[in-house]
């Protein structure tokens, strides 16, 4: 039975960070997928894992120097460039990708980047403070204007002590980003336009306060990445969150439930749309102009009047010419008993003229707000259809699937072209 990288070949770039020692699995995972894995380890990198170890498990040479006199005897780099299928840079460090940006080629790993012509995916690892500075995030802006695919990074524990983005993700999601990416399934939306909205909004009360929620944004960044691998122009609306763009996504950033209806009636048309994102069912009437003071002595109640904000799936799902062929909403429920849950999605699906809804329970129990899993019913005319619970990205992944088949059953029934 063929395996999903059968006759593929990895090359791995491993460069100089804790997260090094991650590769290693990822070099096993990759084989056990029926990869080839040929492996490039800097100097940086031989620090954290050896040249051994990196060549017992790929079964490869591991190759180090670019100025190697029997390599370059037939210019090693190039081969090395064009001789695979895709390049992956984990972990991909702050001065790696500098290097990258700035088009250098002072060693094998930078050499070979800048000569190949395969797809490129990286997976940054640093200090938070090292991802948040102003020159990496100009240098990610460059790689992926560049057409440099990128996963990660995660937030959690750093090894330095800190915590906040800059974890490399865990091998498993690496390895299934490069199936991704070398699948059949890159090119089933080409063609097509997706809107996805992710993570939060917040509605202000005074020029210091807002009411907003817990969302992440994981899931909604995940979705439109899993859209975009298969080939979509996605347009990603996304409220305040610290999750990192996308590769290959145009992102309109904005703040309010007002701002995000506008920012996707302008995206509009499309083909596909998910409305992922958690926006505040109310705002403050009146928004103070002022911070608002407390009075007396201690503190004294405020009243806020509210208003509803506006309801962007029920709005942009009514039927008329820039209607997206595919509509799916999520319904985010405090709701433990799954019976019920599918029960209120299904009637969310109905008054709002979804097609699909994607429902889940946020309690606090499930660690889903702002977590890594989720355990997601799909809810569609035909009926629901309850999923393990699994990674984020794979519920992305598993998702975007099932829209590229329903988009192509469209395009049959009416005898449009395939992507």
């Amino acid at each position: 039975m063929s395996r999903p990288l059968d006759a593929r070949t990895v090359l791995l770039v491993i460069a100089g960070g804790i997260a090094a020692y991650k590769s290693l699995e990822v070099i096993r995972r990759l084989r056990d997928k029926g990869a080839r894995v040929r492996c490039i380890l800097t100097r940086g990198g031989a620090e954290f894992v050896t040249p051994m170890s990196v060549a017992a498990l790929s079964g490869e040479k591991v190759y180090q120097e670019l100025f190697s006199l029997t390599d370059e005897g037939e210019m090693g780099h190039i081969r090395l460039a064009r001789d695979c299928d895709a390049v992956v840079v984990a972990p991909a460090t702050a001065d790696l990708m500098a290097r990258m940006a700035s088009g250098q080629a002072d060693d094998l790993a930078t050499a070979v980047l800048l000569a190949t012509d395969k797809p490129v995916l990286t997976a940054p690892a640093m200090n938070v403070q090292m991802w948040q500075h102003p020159a990496t995030r100009r240098n990610v802006a460059t790689l992926r204007g560049d057409g440099v695919q990128m996963i990660g990074p995660a937030a959690g524990d750093l090894a330095c002590g800190e915590v906040g983005p800059g974890r490399m993700v865990e091998p498993d999601e690496i390895v299934a980003a490069v199936e991704a990416l070398l699948s059949d399934a890159a090119h089933t939306l080409s063609g097509k336009t997706a809107l996805v909205t992710s993570g939060p909004t917040r509605e202000a009360i005074d020029p210091v306060r807002y009411l907003g929620n817990f969302s992440s944004g994981k899931q909604g960044h995940a979705i439109a990445a899993a859209l975009a691998r298969r080939g979509a122009r996605v347009v990603l609306v996304t409220g305040p969150t610290a999750e990192a763009a996308p590769a290959g996504v145009e992102v309109r950033r904005v703040e309010t439930g007002r701002e995000m209806l506008d920012a996707c009636r302008t995206a509009l048309p499309a083909d596909i749309a998910v409305f992922a994102a958690a926006v505040a069912d109310w705002r403050p009437e009146r928004p103070a102009a002022g911070k608002l003071k407390k009075s007396g002595q201690g503190a004294q109640g405020v009243s806020l009047a509210l208003i509803q904000n506006p309801d962007i799936l029920g709005t942009l799902a009514q039927a008329g010419p820039a209607r997206p062929s595919l509509v799916v909403g999520f319904a985010a429920e405090t709701e433990s008993d799954a019976a019920r849950l599918i029960e209120r999605a299904a009637h969310k699906r109905a008054s709002k003229n979804a097609d699909w809804i994607v429902a889940n329970d946020v309690s606090p129990g499930t660690g889903v707000l702002g977590g890594g899993r989720n355990t997601v019913h799909i809810v569609t005319a035909a009926g629901a259809e309850s999923w393990p619970t699994l990674d984020k990205t794979q519920v992305a992944d598993r998702l975007a699937e099932r829209i590229a088949t329903a988009i192509a059953e469209k395009d049959a029934a009416r005898g449009a072209p395939a992507a």
